[in-house]
């Protein structure tokens, strides 16, 4: 009997690709063969080929969905165009009993695409407001799942469902000694983690620069910079550790961490949330962005998960002062993350996607 076949896409960052990381050895497990679409040159394409050399990974031709003018708002519509049209003969070939699409302007085509070929779309949004490529990709689906209760506003009641986040099972694995042991920390000192996201944030690595010589008085610190971001001047730091970007080492430094400073995408909250690990927050302006985070960090103060920090108010002086708070803060900001509502596992996660499938 020849195996089902199920097509993940998203792209774009990290966080449209984290959660069919996630899922993919639960459907592996479950005895499907998996294949992925996206773009030529996005994210996308090195995680997965990287960290699932096994999957067919299919590239296509995609354009940005832009919120500003640009030139190129005039011929991307033709390259999503040539996308569906490349994603469709994926399809025909792979013939999948479903496609799910995390999102990202590359998921567009493709949702389209399973729509021509009658292939259901099961999409997942994880910010508290969809995307603009989710938006456009909500005509097409069968279902959406969504991380927060408060997307069910923005979607239709009849083919939408609040599953809560989901969380990589290997996060849980970490092994502090082990990150310890990798930055070459000495045990004693808290150790602070700072994330920018996996392109990186020049606004939170100024403000850990800035303040090196103070935070190292009281922290080691990890510093995830993004790519191109590391200041070789301060690789010989005692206490401090730069890493561009990290995969497999991940749940090892966030085990090694006491507190995190961090942007505020949704996957990566709902991480550090499930892991327990203090935050704050300094999420993505409303200039730089659609405000996602900015919902997303205001939904998790509120609920006692995180201090927050508005991009807007950040200056070398305001940051330390917010870290102050959030360490006095540490033992509530706890309490409160051993009463939030547990992940659903991988496994938990394809079972919900799988009710859709043909």
């Amino acid at each position: 009997m020849s195996k089902k076949t199920i097509v993940l896409t998203g792209g774009g960052t990290a966080g449209h690709v984290s959660l069919n990381e996630a899922i993919i050895p639960a459907l592996q497990e479950a005895g499907y063969s998996v294949h992925y679409i996206g773009s030529r040159n996005g994210i996308e394409k090195e995680l997965i080929t990287k960290n699932f050399p096994e999957i067919p990974y299919h590239s296509i031709s995609s354009g940005k969905l832009r919120r500003y003018f640009s030139l190129k708002n005039f011929t991307d519509p033709f390259r999503v165009l040539a996308g569906i049209g490349q994603a469709y003969a994926v399809l025909k070939k792979a013939k999948p009993s479903i496609v799910f699409s995390k999102g990202g302007f590359v998921s567009v085509p493709v949702v389209i695409a399973a729509k021509l070929s009658n292939i259901p779309v099961v999409i997942h949004e994880s910010d508290v407001t969809p995307g603009l490529a989710n938006k456009l990709a909500q005509p097409f689906a069968s279902h959406i799942f969504t991380v927060f209760q408060e997307t069910l506003n923005y979607l239709p009641k009849n083919k939408a469902t609040c599953t809560g986040s989901v969380v990589r099972e290997q996060l849980f694995k970490g092994n502090k000694l082990r990150g310890l042991k990798l930055c070459q920390f000495a045990p004693g000192k808290p150790v602070l983690l700072v994330m920018g996201g996996s392109l990186g944030s020049v606004v939170l690595n100024d403000a850990i620069r800035s303040n090196l010589s103070k935070l190292l008085e009281n922290f080691n610190i990890i510093h995830l910079c993004g790519k191109g971001n590391m200041d070789p001047q301060l690789s010989d730091i005692k206490g401090y550790k730069q890493f561009e970007y990290v995969t497999k080492e991940l749940p090892d430094l966030i085990s090694a961490s006491d507190f995190v400073v961090s942007r505020a995408g949704s996957n990566s909250i709902f991480e550090f949330l499930a892991l327990q690990k203090p935050m704050l927050l300094i999420p993505l302006s409303s200039a730089k962005s659609r405000g996602d985070q900015i919902l997303n960090a205001k939904l998790f103060k509120n609920q006692g998960f995180a201090e927050v920090l508005e991009e807007e108010q950040l200056t070398k002086e305001t940051f330390m002062e917010a870290l102050q708070t959030l360490i006095q803060k540490k033992d509530a900001i706890l309490g409160a993350m051993s009463k939030a509502e547990r992940p659903k596992t991988p496994k938990e996660m394809v079972e919900l996607i799988l009710q859709y499938e043909k």
